[in-house]
């Protein structure tokens, strides 16, 4: 049964077809065991290992960067074979046989391997797995089931990082800085959902028939039109000034958080991205995509400024949970105006592209945000308040660009955009 057709008859949240249920849970289960892990990660670098926080943002951007092409190649795959599930599935397994590994890495350059061949995976189900949802749902309802699964995938982050929480309690409660052993703990912990996201992906999710008489996509990024075009370029802008929240973890702590209320902390911004993503993706359904992004990023630039002036472990934490505004409001919403701005053959190659652009920007980002921090060689840099202050000037340029935009001028030859776009 094509999945659209599932929802004949129902409305709202019921309407929502078995894949976008599929997928949510499948990121629910994953990011689950991935935050147990990654929030954790600079703390193990940075107290265990004694790395430097220029050594952290380069592992972070290599990391997303060096994956981010092959977002490329398996969302033009994807457009190619007409089919998402099986690689989507695909990436998730790969992430999840690399975790493991996280239990024996000893030393940076190890880290940033396994750091990056978890993001292989990522870079190999991120674009048939969004194309997937896209194709699953009517234009109507994009940014409803955009938001909806944001807000799974958060709420696989609340409970991972829940669960880390009560490890690392029970493992070296009231411990200022990470311990090895409690670090092993939660690697362990975090293998068992990634296996169950792999499970229910290949379960529980079915392809989508697309129909086009159009011959299979070539790789060209000139063939997704001007407005996709343009619109990356915003969006990379901002990007630009968005570095490894790694970089967030680290303020808080020296700003006096210690290991378990960092925990705390990220919980508290968890729950506010999930409680939000699934109404604002169906507020930009009602008055349009840019606006909501447009408050997201303005959001953004006000809580960056915030970290850049933090002077107490608490206000750190109070920003981080704002934090989640940001990413309720515009990360699903950013995703569903991709949908709405390219051909429905052509989704799998946009997200590719969209997301490979995006990662790799993140190296620059975040060696920028390193070295404003702490230099690099003899340079000791500006300190922790210059990469908050620096994020916060490129999202207020972006914002502005975005809201100058003008995305459905030459859009009216491109069949299947709708206004809502604008």
């Amino acid at each position: 049964m094509n999945q659209k057709a599932e929802s004949n008859g129902r409305s709202g949240l019921r309407a929502l077809p078995r894949n976008l249920w599929a997928a949510s849970l499948t990121s629910f289960f994953m990011d689950t065991s991935s935050e147990m892990v990654i929030n954790v990660l600079p703390l193990f670098l940075s107290n265990v290992l004694g790395v430097r926080t220029n050594i952290i943002g380069l592992i972070e951007g290599i990391a997303e960067a060096t994956a981010s092409l092959l977002k490329v190649l398996f969302g033009w795959l994807s457009d190619r074979l007409r089919a998402r599930k099986w690689l989507a599935v695909a990436g998730y397994g790969v992430s999840t046989l690399a975790k493991p590994f996280f239990y024996m890495a000893n030393t940076w350059t190890a880290i940033l391997a396994v750091r990056w061949a978890d993001r292989v995976g990522k870079g190999i189900r991120t674009a048939p797995r969004d194309a997937l949802v896209a194709d699953s749902i009517d234009e109507d309802q994009r940014g409803l089931a955009f938001g909806l699964h944001r807000a799974a995938d958060t709420g696989g982050a609340v409970l991972g990082i829940i669960i880390a929480l009560v490890v690392v309690w029970a493992a070296q409660a009231g411990s200022v800085e990470l311990g090895r052993h409690t670090f092993r703990l939660l690697v362990l912990a975090s293998l068992v959902p990634a296996v169950l996201s792999v499970l229910t992906l290949a379960l529980g999710a079915r392809d989508v028939p697309v129909t086009s008489t159009r011959e299979a996509p070539r790789i060209t990024f000139k063939g997704l039109g001007k407005p996709f075009l343009v619109f990356v370029i915003i969006v990379g802008i901002f990007d630009l000034g968005n570095s490894s929240d790694a970089f967030l973890v680290l303020r808080a702590q020296e700003r006096g958080l210690n290991v378990l209320g960092i925990l705390g902390m990220l919980i508290s911004f968890n729950l506010v991205y999930a409680l939000l993503s699934t109404p604002a993706g169906a507020l930009s359904d009602r008055v349009g995509r840019r606006r909501v992004i447009v408050g997201g990023w303005l959001a953004y630039a006000a809580i960056y400024l915030g970290f850049a002036l933090v002077k107490t472990g608490w206000q750190a934490w109070a920003m981080y949970a704002l934090y989640g505004v940001y990413y309720g409001l515009a990360y699903g919403t950013t995703k569903a105006m991709v949908a709405d701005i390219v051909r429905p053959e052509l989704r799998g190659m946009a997200y590719g592209t969209y997301n490979a652009v995006l990662g790799l920007l993140d190296l620059p980002a975040s060696l920028i945000a390193g070295i404003l921090w702490q230099g690099a060689g003899t340079w000791t840099g500006f300190g922790p308040s210059a990469p908050f202050f620096f994020g916060a000037a490129l999202s207020l340029i972006a914002a502005l660009f975005m809201v100058l935009w003008k995305p459905l001028a030459g859009v009216s030859a491109q069949p299947g955009i709708p206004a809502e776009a604008s």
